[in-house]
């Protein structure tokens, strides 16, 4: 069985979804072009972490816990649970569910589910977490998106204003106070960015046309801007192609979501390109 999952709406939307990882590779909205960088150097397969397309982050960010970084998900194969073609959309629903191998990592009964649909301009993205133990437990969680773009310096992004972050390069804190954040040609950055998220905009300005991503979360309080600038060291990524993404990715860091047994809870995004 092939681990890929190919969805296609009626109006002519695409995407590619894979059971390895649980991971979003491809978007393409009807009459449009790729939205998600994925690196021709990643690799698949159980045990590792694809480079791009929107990886699931659970049930730590980065090294913030005693997991493996970004935690156990991302690397695990998931099950597909439903597959759907409606007459103006079309749908998967993955799931993925402790087994031995994850109780070593990370003691906790659970159970994930992504929901992905996609209709003309619009893609949703649905990450439900349930706790299936007899023991409460917290976590952090992200939809760790790798927007494609053609040049990253001419990327910036709205919405942030008025914002707190976190600069994980130098560990200090800060306030987002202009209306635009840019990328810095050749320069890395890594941001946490905390509180509600209002409305995101994704801009890239374009020599010939301006194209937008409008991103809107329910139940993502935290904002994540990464990108690894021209003296990266990835081995599974292109010298020259932190040129071509921007990761900006709606999470829950900052406050820990709490489940007792048999409760759940569920976060959104909903992305338009405009």
């Amino acid at each position: 069985m092939s681990d890929l999952i190919q969805l296609r709406s009626p109006d002519g939307a695409r995407a590619t979804l894979s059971l390895q990882g649980g991971q979003l590779l491809s978007w393409q909205p009807a009459g449009a072009g790729e939205q998600l960088y994925h690196s021709p150097l990643s690799r698949s397969g159980p045990g590792l972490a694809q480079r791009g397309g929107v990886p699931v982050i659970f049930p730590q960010f980065a090294a913030q816990g005693v997991g493996p970084r970004h935690g156990i998900a991302r690397t695990r194969r998931w099950a597909l649970a439903h597959r759907d073609q409606g007459r103006q959309d079309a749908l998967a629903v993955l799931r993925l569910q402790d087994d031995a191998d994850t109780l070593r990592d990370w003691p906790h009964a659970f159970g994930l589910e992504l929901t992905v649909r996609l209709s003309g301009a619009v893609l949703e993205m649905e990450l439900a977490v349930e706790n299936r133990g007899e023991s409460r437990f917290e976590f952090q969680a992200a939809l760790h998106s790798y927007w494609a773009v053609e040049d990253a310096a001419r990327v910036v992004v709205e919405g942030l204003q008025d914002r707190r972050y976190m600069d994980s390069l130098s560990g200090l804190d800060g306030v987002q106070h202009s209306h635009r954040l840019e990328l810095l040609s050749g320069k890395p950055i890594d941001r946490i960015i905390y509180g509600p998220a209002s409305p995101l905009r994704l801009i890239e300005l374009g020599e010939t046309q301006t194209r937008r991503l409008h991103i809107e979360t329910e139940g993502f309080d935290d904002v994540v801007l990464w990108n690894p600038g021209s003296e990266h060291g990835l081995a599974d990524l292109p010298l020259a192609d932190w040129q071509r993404f921007v990761c900006l990715e709606l999470a829950q860091i900052e406050h820990r979501p709490v489940l007792e047994p048999g409760e759940e809870w569920v976060a959104r995004q909903t992305v338009r390109l405009l």
